[in-house]
């Protein structure tokens, strides 16, 4: 355990944990920020970013989250490569269990993430970035007047689906059961597409393709067990994601699929615990609200380090 706490403590190095720690190193407030893997998150797999502010043309994923841990460099950020496996509450300081060791904070931000839940078929992980997608609004751009498939019957799957008709030349929506969980305006407004075609009871069994990117997806109809092969040059996957909250859910309040409940102010039911990002409950997912999140969390950390 260290002699001296940190002020604060930040869990994941994504866009959230470096905009945190961008304001929290700023204010002069002792800041450590923990990253199991690369600092920058799911951006880092993103081959280009059109759609933050400031950089017209786009950039590349990679390049903008390097961009964003300069600057934090710049006003002394802290930054260890670590998994986080516990928390708890020790005489007022926060106890962060580094890969087995002890470090005393007074203020935590979680802002560990989420991932997109995997198909977990065959050729998936090989196209990633190639085809693959799990997010229509950061790369449906890059797919114009070619035949793509949304993967998953849920509100995000409806609306992934009715967004790339912007670009693509068809839209496949694959689902395995019979009827959409979307509401029903969105199944509406699906149904009133002539570019959205929607195939019932199927699964994708196997991601096909070759050097260029994805060539076709093989498919499964659940109820006859007939197989098939559609054509496509992309597979956008919906079917819902996994926060990283799992060492915090007997401490934290989680909504229940593992997301951290929180206020407007991002705090969570544990005082001198914020979370920000796509580990929290919230409504849109993307580097601009993630960002968002990671200030007013860091404000609010800040505040709090004041009041007590």
């Amino acid at each position: 355990m260290t002699v001296q706490p940190y002020d604060v403590l930040i869990i994941g190095g994504g866009p959230a944990g470096l905009t945190a720690g961008l304001y929290t190193s700023r204010a002069k407030l002792r800041t450590l920020l923990v990253e199991r893997m690369l600092l920058g998150g799911q951006v880092m797999t993103t081959t280009k970013v059109e759609n933050y502010p400031g950089f017209p043309g786009g950039i590349d994923g990679p390049e903008l989250m390097l961009r964003f841990q300069e600057h934090c460099q710049e006003f002394g950020l802290e930054v260890r490569t670590g998994e986080v496996e516990g928390l708890r509450e020790n005489g007022g300081l926060k106890i962060v269990t580094v890969d087995g060791e002890e470090i005393a904070t007074r203020t935590v931000i979680v802002t560990s993430g989420a991932e997109p839940r995997k198909l977990d078929v065959l050729g998936e992980a090989a196209f990633v970035g190639r085809g693959v997608s799990y997010c229509a609004t950061c790369d449906g751009a890059f797919f114009k007047n070619v035949e793509v498939a949304v993967v998953g019957g849920g509100d995000t799957a409806a609306e992934e689906a009715l967004f790339l008709t912007r670009f693509a030349s068809r839209v496949h929506l694959i689902h395995r059961r019979d009827s959409l969980r979307a509401t029903a305006i969105l199944q509406e407004r699906l149904n009133a597409d002539p570019k959205i075609a929607i195939h019932w009871d199927t699964a994708v069994d196997a991601v096909v393709g070759d050097s260029s990117g994805v060539t076709a997806a093989k498919l499964r109809l659940l109820k006859s067990g007939a197989e098939s092969e559609l054509p496509l040059h992309g597979i956008f996957v919906a079917i819902g994601v996994v926060p990283k909250a799992h060492f915090l859910a007997e401490l934290l309040t989680l909504d229940a699929d593992g997301h951290i409940l929180t206020d407007a102010e991002c705090r969570t039911s544990m005082p001198g615990v914020f979370a920000a990002g796509d580990v929290r409950k919230k409504i849109l997912k993307q580097i601009a609200t993630a960002v968002g999140d990671g200030a007013v969390a860091a404000i609010m950390a800040e505040k709090y380090l004041m009041d007590h």
